[in-house]
């Protein structure tokens, strides 16, 4: 795989391009796009062969990326094409061997009643899996994740601003008797009410969602934003999955093996016989992008220097699932920690599939 700069001639173009390479064959999977990011290399997706994903956003005008899926056989073929998120993140979530592909659904809300998306503070989130070849929508598999959402977002609304909202017309259309800044506070408040209400919907729960709606909204207009609702949810990423899940949380309690590499594998003198040669459990995961922010402060800089010595859990889809700092007393370098979320790797592999594996990792600003 090779990212980078496109070519026009010999010098380098202001778009990114991607090509796949074989033997002395290759595939350009995005010629000419103004953002591009490899998501996961060799990873099980469900889909049969091993694959490698792209985010694809063709022009800075778009709100959205298109996620492709390629298969890693000779010749690569795009096997699948996501669009509509602002993102897609492939994760072995609960560590179970499952890969899901997370997202949102940008694209269906985009213009929601008038609405734009950095309006908001966040668009209806998705959990998406490859079941026997078939896209299903499992976002019922992880309502914790939807009611952290939800709480934060009701944590942010008070009763008054509340009641102001339910005796507006919903619309808010522009009237002499609102003011500017009494519009913004009403809107702020359906902004919230529409986050709580689909995040309820995304995660199959209908019910809640339009009992929490019939609460929140103006009885007038109750009928008129339900149907809108429906309609954008009915027509966004969900239109194109082949099914939905209607289970809830299962198989949270089963966990596949996490292979470690944290320990050496090593001939025992006098017992293991000179002609045996031992291989490792697993090939080890290799990075693919690991990035830090910049230190602030000249303690940040002196501490980001030295050698931080990290103990990583990365999952079957190349992600990191947790991360420690082994380095005993030494001041933890926060900013370091958290970017590790952000981090990628081509995952570990064990009898020719990708595996989860625990690793010591040993990284600085030097390296």
């Amino acid at each position: 795989m090779h990212v980078g700069a496109a070519r026009n001639g010999a010098l380098a173009a202001r778009v990114c391009e991607a090509a796949l390479s074989w033997g002395n064959e290759s595939l350009v999977i995005s010629p000419a796009a103004a953002d591009l990011d490899i998501d996961a290399f060799a990873v099980d997706l469900g889909l049969g062969p091993l694959v490698v994903t792209a985010q694809v956003r063709k022009s800075k005008t778009e709100c959205c990326m298109v996620y492709n899926i390629y298969s890693l056989r000779t010749p690569p073929e795009l096997l699948r094409s996501i669009s509509g998120g602002q993102f897609f993140s492939a994760a072995d979530t609960d560590l179970d061997g499952r890969v899901e592909i997370w997202t949102d659904d940008a694209a269906s809300v985009e213009g929601f009643e008038n609405l734009r998306l950095n309006d908001l503070d966040f668009p209806p989130l998705l959990v998406l899996r490859f079941v026997r070849g078939r896209l299903l929508d499992v976002s019922s598999e992880f309502r914790p994740a939807f009611d952290q959402k939800i709480a934060e977002v009701r944590a942010k609304v008070d009763s008054q601003a509340l009641a102001n909202f339910k005796s507006s017309d919903g619309r808010l259309k522009p009237a002499a008797d609102l003011t500017a800044d009494r519009m913004l506070r009403l809107r702020n408040v359906k902004i919230k009410i529409l986050e709580i209400v689909w995040s309820y919907l995304y995660s199959g729960r209908e019910k809640e969602a339009w009992h929490t709606l019939a609460e929140m909204w103006p009885a007038a207009d109750l009928d008129r934003i339900r149907a809108a609702i429906a309609n954008a949810h009915a027509h966004g990423i969900r239109s194109q999955v082949d099914g939905v899940s209607t289970a809830v949380s299962p198989g949270h309690d089963r966990r596949a093996k996490i292979y470690d590499e944290t320990t050496t594998i090593s001939a025992t003198p006098g017992v293991t016989p000179k002609d045996v040669k031992l291989k490792p459990e697993i090939i080890p995961p290799r990075a693919m992008l690991m990035e830090r922010p910049p230190p602030v402060t000249a303690a940040e800089a002196e501490l980001a220097q030295t050698e931080s010595l990290l103990k990583l859990v990365i999952d079957s889809a190349g992600k990191v699932r947790s991360v420690e700092q082994m380095n005993g007393s030494q001041t933890v370098d926060e900013g370091l920690m958290r970017s590790t979320a952000n981090w990628k790797f081509v995952p570990a592999f064990s009898a020719g599939q990708p595996v989860a594996s625990q690793i010591f990792l040993g990284v600085s600003l030097r390296r």
